[in-house]
């Protein structure tokens, strides 16, 4: 189940992100009017919002081997390769060590850096590194500094025992996760500037892809390595240590990738542009960047109740989700049982999901997407409690894995294309995204951080239903921003972006 890694970094639009959560910017919700509210915003070919013209079967098929769609692929495995290893790899590995369930549950804190990252957003943009910036630009320079901080914290975090030492395990993943959420910033940058908008749809779905290839190598991946490694006479711990140093070797393809990669265009002319990027001291600039975009959204109408909903709308996805590895480890799966049927079988689900996520937020109004996506999340938490009532069998697990990870993409995808569509100012898509980003991963990080708690006192069955009732505040809120013309403002704001474009 891949419910705690979704940062919306890895959401699925044919997009990753949830996430377990790099941000995308997927097409919105073909335009078609009803009765109770107006369509959401019209498809878009890329961050520009023009309509494309309809290629050729040929150019569909080439546009994927195109040299810059291939680099972001493999960007895309480097930002889906550390969020397991900070989530729910390690909480494999802390509850075979014999952590408690309360402990555990603690442990969704180490993701902060996902919530917060929307605060140094600004200094990303504003700022270059010294030296890797006047040697690669300012996109490549950051990627290279992220990549290098992630490798050093991916083994220190390799050398903690998380039975003898807990609190150093915790600033280890710490670590790794503010190192990736750092990348994940960059990245997006990197795509967007990257990519003309003929391409944006073909990177974002090799993004996309190559995301969860990261993630399923962080996670099964590393699991069956972890396996590998005690079937040829190394010890538990050892074993576990030799898993993330190689999964730390992994972030290699990353650093490759950037060396290999040309700095984008408008980035390497705002570096050499002081009135662009350079003017006044870099407090100043920061500053600038910073306040723009938050003042702009915060002095929107129902500013508070947008806010409230982001942060609503995946909690009952993530308070699940927090405990997922647990449960099944607790209710008698193997570890590899867990990466076969967990992370196999639910890579397959959610790809299929994410298509047809993709293809509801194009047939359907937005708020008509964001209904069904936000039930059918709900409602697959109750797969879970008929899970603990059946118990130990496969046949049932896969039954669940695939109906959970299915529906959880598709409340992913519908979710990002409404983040995509609030941020429609150009001066400040970047910083605004990261900020709603890092609101929707606070139910992921910290109201899900009692979930261990709540389950070993309620037991299982009881823990899952009570799941699916936390769903209620965001459909609330959902109800009460269609009834107060939330998404009739959206659509009236693509609209004056596509009439501006075509002038």
């Amino acid at each position: 189940m891949t419910r705690s890694t979704t940062s919306l970094a890895p959401a699925l639009v044919p997009n990753p992100p949830i996430t377990h959560t790099g941000t995308m910017t997927p097409p919105t919700p073909a335009t078609s009017a009803t009765p109770a509210e107006p369509a959401g915003p019209a498809p878009l070919a890329g961050p520009a919002g023009a309509a494309p013209s309809r290629p050729s079967f040929v150019e569909t098929i080439t546009v994927y081997l195109r040299p810059r769609v291939l680099i972001v692929m493999f960007l895309g495995f480097s930002a889906g390769l550390p969020l397991a290893l900070s989530g729910s790899t390690l909480l494999v590995w802390m509850r075979e060590t014999g952590v408690d369930l309360g402990t555990i549950g603690l442990f969704a804190l180490v993701g902060t850096p996902y919530t917060l990252k929307f605060a140094w957003a600004p200094v990303v943009d504003a700022l270059d590194v010294p030296v890797l910036s006047r040697l690669l630009g300012r996109r490549r320079g950051w990627l290279v500094l992220t990549q290098l901080l992630l490798i050093a914290a991916i083994v220190g975090l390799a050398l903690c025992d998380p039975a003898k030492a807990p609190g150093l395990v915790a600033l280890g993943a710490l670590l790794v996760a503010a190192a990736s959420a750092t990348q994940d910033i960059v990245i997006d940058a990197f795509r967007v500037e990257s990519l003309p908008e003929n391409e944006q749809a073909a990177g974002m779905a090799s993004y996309v892809a190559a995301y969860r290839i990261g993630m399923l190598a962080s996670t099964a991946g590393a699991l069956f390595l972890v396996s590998g490694f005690e079937a040829a006479g190394l010890g538990k711990a050892a074993a576990w240590t030799w898993g993330y140093v190689t999964m730390a070797g992994l972030v290699a393809i990353g650093i490759v990738t950037t060396l290999v990669a040309t700095e984008p265009a408008a980035s390497a002319r705002a570096m050499h542009d002081p009135a662009a990027h350079a003017a006044g001291s870099p407090l100043r600039r920061v500053t600038v960047a910073a306040v723009g975009a938050f003042s702009e959204f915060l002095t929107r109408e129902n500013a508070a109740l947008i806010l409230a909903f982001v942060v609503f709308f995946k909690f009952c996805d993530a308070f699940a989700g927090a405990m997922t590895a647990p449960f099944v480890i607790d209710l008698g799966f193997s570890r590899n049982d867990y990466a076969a049927i967990v992370k196999g079988v639910g890579l397959a689900a959610t790809l299929v999901g994410g298509f047809v996520g993709g293809t509801l937020a194009r047939a359907y109004p937005l708020v008509t997407a964001m209904w069904i996506g936000a039930l059918l999340q709900s409602g697959s938490n109750l797969v879970f409690a008929w899970q603990a009532v059946v118990g130990v069998k496969l046949w049932a697990l896969t039954v669940s894995i695939i109906v959970e990870n299915f529906t959880a993409a598709i409340g992913t995808v519908v979710f990002v294309a409404y983040l995509s569509a609030l941020c429609h100012s150009p001066l400040h898509t970047a910083t605004q995204y990261a900020l709603l980003t890092a609101l929707a991963a606070i139910g992921r990080t910290y109201l899900s951080a009692g979930a261990g708690y709540v389950a070993e006192a309620s037991g299982w069955v009881t823990f899952f239903l009570l799941s699916a009732v936390a769903a209620i505040p965001s459909l609330v809120l959902l109800a009460w921003l269609q009834r107060t013309g939330h998404f009739r403002a959206l659509a009236a704001s693509a609209a004056a972006k596509r009439s501006v474009q075509d002038t």
